[in-house]
């Protein structure tokens, strides 16, 4: 078994330094990041997959599990891109009823 193959997740630490650092001027900012972040994940994981597939659909793989992993972590990076999405609408209303 290869001991690379599996990765631990890393939640935030992908984010761009500035963000981190808290060289960013305004929550926009930061709020655009982690949105950015998320959607350059699920393009990632989703190329990592077509290439899995490909790969075992021409017979160039010996592992097929490596498939199933590759299709779990793109799944999960949509999930966490969606839960993202609701709790920005569901901000969003939340600050919509607020009465000035």
């Amino acid at each position: 078994m290869d001991a690379g193959f599996i990765t631990p997740i890393k939640l935030w630490e992908n984010l761009p330094e500035a963000t981190k650092a808290g060289q960013i001027e305004n929550d926009s900012d930061v709020f655009k990041s982690i949105f950015e972040h998320a959607v350059k994940d699920v393009t990632n994981t989703q190329k990592t997959l077509e290439q899995q597939q490909y790969l075992l659909a021409t017979g160039q793989m010996d592992d097929v599990h490596s498939v199933s992993v590759a299709a779990s972590e793109a799944q999960l990076s949509v999930d966490m891109l969606v839960q993202l999405r609701n709790k920005a609408i569901e901000s969003y209303n939340e600050l919509m009823r607020i009465s000035l």
